[in-house]
C-alpha cells in the first residue's frame, strides 16, 4: 500500500465524505452508541470548527478521505479540544503514519495560534487510540478535573490533556 497521502483543511463541501468515514468506524467497527443526530458538527464543519478559530483536517489519498482530525479552539483560554480523530482501518498503524501526521498538523496549528493546552475525550474500549495519545505525551485527566469550558461528548469516558508551552 502506498503512503502518499496529503493533509488538507476540510470545509462544508466535505461533510458527506467525513460522515461516510466517521459513522461506520464509530457504529460498526467499535459499536459506539452514537448517531449523526448527536454530532451536528459533522453537518456544519465551518460553524463548529472554523468559526471558533479551530480547523478540520483530512488525510486524502487518491481523492479518498482516509483520516480526519479537528480542533475546537478556545483562544480566550489559550486552549483547544481535539475532536474527530479517525483513520480508516486499512490506513492505520505506524508504517503509514496517517494518525501521527494528522496529530502533528493539529499541534503545529495550536502552537502557531498560541493555544498552550489541548484536551480530548475518547472511550476506554479504543485502546489503540489511548496508547497513541499516551505515546505522544498526553496525560490522562479525571473527568472532574477537566476545565469547565471543555466541550464533552456524552459517549466519552477517558480524557487526556497535553501542554504545548515550551518549558
Amino acid at each position: 500500500m502506498q503512503n502518499n497521502f496529503k493533509i488538507e483543511r476540510l470545509d462544508n463541501q466535505f461533510c458527506e465524505a467525513v460522515i461516510g468515514l466517521i459513522l461506520p468506524i464509530q457504529q460498526i467497527e467499535f459499536n459506539v452508541d452514537i448517531d449523526l443526530a448527536a454530532q451536528p458538527d459533522l453537518l456544519d464543519i465551518e460553524k463548529h470548527y472554523d468559526a471558533s478559530g479551530g480547523a478540520f483536517w483530512g488525510a486524502r489519498q487518491n481523492g479518498e478521505l482516509i483520516g480526519t482530525i479537528a480542533l475546537i479552539a478556545q483562544p480566550e483560554h489559550h486552549a483547544g479540544a481535539i475532536r474527530k480523530m479517525f483513520v480508516k482501518k486499512e490506513f492505520r498503524g505506524k508504517e503509514l503514519g496517517v494518525a501521527q501526521v494528522l496529530l502533528e498538523t493539529l499541534l503545529n496549528y495550536c502552537k502557531e495560534n498560541n493555544l498552550n493546552e489541548v484536551y480530548l475525550g475518547t472511550k476506554d474500549i479504543l485502546q489503540a487510540a489511548c496508547r497513541f495519545y499516551e505515546r505522544n505525551g498526553f496525560r490522562q485527566v479525571a473527568m472532574q478535573d477537566l476545565p469547565v469550558y471543555f466541550p464533552r461528548m456524552a459517549v466519552d469516558n477517558v480524557f487526556y490533556s497535553l501542554g504545548l508551552k515550551s518549558v
